[in-house]
């Protein structure tokens, strides 16, 4: 059995749908009763949609509780994925914005795996966290989205320590540029932070448009997510997961070429 937060679509979906092709028990979740419909159609009877944001905590909560009556207090695996892209500057993001990065991206993984370690660890089984290659390498206009990355990173090696004792497995994920829809949302997004926000046009806007070019080219070159799928049914199954996947080309190259690269020739290729 496997809890797959963030299953509406994109990453979490594909993975949703591999691992219920596969045998598992799947419990995917989603925020809408549209997308859990969808996924239903899709899959077999054993893929059971749940509703579960994961900033709400008596969600969270019922979420564990629904999966412990049906599993007998036992899971297999855990695939942290609910996430959400906020772009803006730095120094003029709204910090309830920023907050909220924070809280699906970083505090929801946490909520969650608290909740569910038990039932994992009766199961000796694994934890998945999805990273980014943009949490090892940050860009500007980034700052939100590669803050919540770096610390997921932080998490996951910590967790991956502190339960060894246990014999339990943990995964960080990184993938590069992936064909999703949070490419699309995270642009309404930063676009609607904009609007609020006069003083961001005034010192940012010039660079801001060309940041809105880059991220449509990388998305129109984004790999399909079931590669990303792939990754994760392998941390979940191989009998020797690795702690770390990177998924991708981009990704590949951006991480051996990073720790390479003196700052100031970095950043000179970043303004460029």
């Amino acid at each position: 059995s496997v809890l797959v937060t963030g299953a509406s679509t994109g990453i979490g979906r594909a993975t949703a749908l591999r691992l219920d092709g596969s045998g598992w028990k799947v419990f995917a979740g989603v925020r809408r009763e549209e997308d859990a419909e969808a996924l239903r159609a899709d899959g077999s009877e054993r893929l059971t949609p749940v509703t579960l944001d994961v900033t709400e905590a008596e969600q969270v909560v019922a979420v564990a509780e629904r999966i412990s009556a049906d599993g007998n207090g036992r899971l297999d695996g855990l695939v942290n994925n609910a996430g959400v892209a906020i772009p803006g500057p730095l120094e003029t993001i709204p910090l309830d914005d920023f907050r909220r990065q924070l809280e699906v991206n970083l505090v929801g993984y946490l909520a969650v795996t608290q909740a569910l370690l038990e039932q994992i660890r009766r199961a000796e089984g694994r934890v998945v966290f999805l990273s980014s290659i943009g949490g090892r390498v940050a860009f500007p206009f980034g700052g939100p989205y590669h803050a919540s990355k770096f610390a997921t990173e932080a998490i996951g090696d910590v967790f991956r320590q502190e339960l060894r004792p246990w014999g339990l497995r943990v995964s960080i994920v990184e993938p590069g540029s992936i064909d999703t829809p949070i490419w699309e949302r995270g642009q309404r997004k930063g676009e609607e932070i904009e609007r609020r926000s006069p003083r961001t046009n005034a010192l940012y806007g010039g660079a801001l448009d060309k940041f809105r070019k880059v991220i449509e080219d990388t998305a129109a070159r984004g790999i399909p997510p079931e590669r990303v799928a792939k990754a994760i049914s392998h941390a979940l199954e191989s009998p020797r997961p690795r702690s770390r996947y990177l998924v991708g080309l981009d990704a590949k190259v951006q991480a051996r070429l990073k720790p390479l690269i003196p700052a100031p020739l970095f950043d000179r290729i970043v303004a460029r």
